[in-house]
């Protein structure tokens, strides 16, 4: 039986940057500033990076910080939420060098990743 589907393969990278949802951007207006972790992934969206992603944690630590845990009622502010960047490396550090001023006292890393497509062949052969 032949394949129906073709997978082509490059290399991307994963960038986490850790940081808190307490963290805001600009001037605090009346229902409050803009939460850093939506603007770094509406930044990210402009810069033309294939996916970003804030993702919540239950219990951690960031930064030699103290260990933080979401209460059952009420949410901790200071938990450390992550925002994960995928693209090329060169747009993930062009985003880093742009954006500096934002996360430069964040825990960053990075990580080597392969990005998969998986495409319908056009013409099938028969064997």
């Amino acid at each position: 039986m032949p394949d129906l589907f073709t997978v082509q393969h490059r290399e991307v990278g994963m960038l986490r940057i850790y940081l808190k949802p307490s963290d805001k951007i600009g001037p605090r207006r009346f229902w409050g500033a803009k939460p850093l972790y939506r603007e770094l992934i509406r930044t990210a969206k402009a810069d033309g990076i294939i996916n970003a992603v804030a993702q919540n944690t239950h219990y951690g630590f960031s930064n030699h910080e103290p260990i933080r845990e979401n209460g059952s009622e009420i949410a901790d502010p200071h938990l450390t939420i992550c925002v994960e960047l995928v693209g090329d490396r060169d747009q993930l550090d062009l985003f880093c060098r742009r954006h500096g001023d934002l996360i430069g006292d964040k825990v960053i890393v990075y990580k080597r990743l392969e990005h998969w497509t998986i495409t319908r062949k056009t013409e099938l052969t028969r064997a």
